[in-house]
């Protein structure tokens, strides 16, 4: 028989909310036992016998997934692989760019992505130099690969608030990516470009920005990015001015015809981890 959240509460656990297995309530504990898969022994006054007869029931419905939290960056992989899965994998240079690659029978689009490339196959998405994806990298590749159009970039930029059903993404952008950018960058531009030419970007010095510059990069072929980094500004009669350091990424107004919006949301936030060494 199987154990719910409240079956085990109710049946199995002594309801003292002693907070011995580290969790604030008896039915919180027994929630994470049910849904994540918390071993029951985590609780210090169950008998032994009770535990093994436990088990056996939560095993059961451990491998019948009954009762157990979504995976959800598996559940969107598996989605975003299917949604792509129709696509002819030698149709994609055209679209999306790359290069295809034989393999036996087995036709492969070899794809740029940030300074490394990515092997494609109807089966999987690899690094070219062994290393691993994660899964969402992979769902935003998957995700590239089904919606990419054949636009060349046109150089026009434009900030997210400018595309279309963008608003409520705006925030998530400031929090996640802007302002950890100002965190780590605040007063070290030099190691900006030093992290930002590590991973492709093309610096460029703004003539009408006294202490602005401008990285160029290019994480897949067709989408490009721009960040704009302002820290000091310089006015010659005055000597130096402090002000607030400012962060913005800018896209070029093809990027919707290759990228949804949670794909610019994730590109986005890629580049920051890159930028800031984070895993």
């Amino acid at each position: 028989m199987a154990l719910s959240v409240v079956d085990l509460y109710r049946d199995i656990l002594p309801k003292t909310n002693c907070k011995d297995c580290g969790y604030s309530t008896c039915l919180a504990f027994a929630s994470m036992v049910v849904s994540e898969k918390l071993p029951l022994d985590t609780c210090p006054h169950l008998e032994p016998e009770i535990i093994e007869r436990c088990r056996t029931e939560l095993d059961e419905q451990y491998a019948a997934g009954k009762w157990l939290k979504r995976d959800m960056a598996q559940d969107a992989f598996e989605w975003a692989r299917e949604k792509a899965s129709s696509m002819d994998i030698a149709d994609l240079p055209e679209r999306i760019g790359g290069q295809l690659l034989k393999s036996g029978d087995k036709i492969i689009l070899e794809l740029p992505y940030f300074t490394g490339s990515v092997l494609i196959t109807n089966e999987n998405i690899t690094k070219k130099d062994g290393s691993e994806l994660t899964r969402w990298e992979k769902v935003f590749l998957y995700n590239h690969i089904a919606q990419g159009g054949s636009s060349f970039p046109t150089g026009k930029w434009k900030g997210l608030i400018e595309f279309p059903n963008t608003v409520s993404k705006i925030k998530s952008m400031v929090d996640h990516v802007e302002l950890p950018l100002i965190e780590r960058f605040k007063r070290k531009t030099e190691e900006l470009i030093e992290k930002a030419t590590e991973i492709g970007g093309i610096i460029k010095k703004d003539k009408d920005q006294s202490s602005g510059i401008s990285i160029l990069f290019c994480p897949l072929p067709k989408v490009p990015i721009k960040l704009m980094f302002w820290d000091i500004s310089i006015n010659d009669d005055f000597g130096n001015v402090d002000f607030d350091p400012e962060v913005k990424l800018l896209f070029d107004e093809t990027i919707i015809e290759h990228l949804d919006i949670e794909s610019i949301m994730f590109l986005s936030e890629r580049l920051k981890q890159l930028l800031c060494d984070e895993p």
